[in-house]
């Protein structure tokens, strides 16, 4: 069986406790972190598979832990656990690298399914390899993505994407002039039932567009069919 590590964050003692018994019960290690800094020191050992990240911490709160581990480019599963429910928020932390929410008070049941199936469609996206008959790299104007290496450059330089954006990058840039829907998008990048107001699909487009985009207020490649979904702009 492979080892799983999962990184608690939680100021909470209780919670974390509790949190920490359900992943136990699944052969999952587990580490605790109690505030923003911590949290940032810990992850950054490497060691770890997921994280579960409290909004509310002392120190740097889990919106701005997400912020800097994604600025530095680690690439894990980050969970958010929250008892915010404001849609801002929920913007906010998924346009900032979040993978996910999970709303408190939450069932262990539910909570061992949300991180198996962030851990599941990790793994399978790190190990993909490509399909029949797919080039290994696909090249566009100013654009190249290296498939089997799982990379990608602009204008020659390496940009940093994590393996979800990878995954959607991949998934459009594969059909070039399609039209996608966000329900397409997410069932085949996240791998799960799609709802018609996640913004999921939305923030993470935004966050691809940052990196892969010259200008990203005028994106070239990944551009929005209005009431539609999105299209990949191969011509650059």
């Amino acid at each position: 069986m492979q080892e799983t590590r999962v990184l608690i964050v939680d100021d909470d003692d209780a919670i974390a406790d509790i949190v920490a018994t359900y992943l136990r019960r699944e052969a999952m290690e587990t580490g605790r972190a109690a505030d923003g800094l911590q949290a940032l020191a810990m992850a950054e050992t490497g060691k770890w598979h997921l994280m579960l990240l409290d909004v509310m911490l002392p120190g740097p709160d889990g919106f701005e832990v997400c912020r800097k581990l994604r600025a530095r480019g680690l690439d894990l599963p980050i969970l958010f656990l929250t008892a915010r429910s404001d849609e801002i928020d929920q913007v906010l932390g998924l346009g900032l690298g979040a993978d996910d929410y999970i709303m408190k008070p939450f069932s262990g049941a539910a909570l061992v399914a949300r991180v198996k199936a962030h851990l599941r469609r990790y793994r399978e996206m790190k190990q993909a390899p490509g399909a029949a008959g797919e080039p290994e790299i696909l090249r566009f104007p100013g654009l190249e993505i290296d498939l089997a290496a799982c990379e990608v450059r602009r204008e020659g330089e390496a940009v940093p994407l994590t393996a979800r954006e990878f995954a959607l990058l991949r998934f459009l840039a594969g059909s070039p002039g399609r039209v996608l829907t966000k329900g397409q998008i997410y069932r085949s990048v996240w791998g799960e039932e799609f709802y018609a107001d996640d913004n999921t699909v939305q923030v993470h487009i935004r966050r691809l567009r940052e990196k892969i985009e010259p200008d990203p207020a005028v994106p070239r490649y990944l551009l929005t069919v209005r009431g539609l979904g999105y299209r990949f702009d191969g011509r650059g």
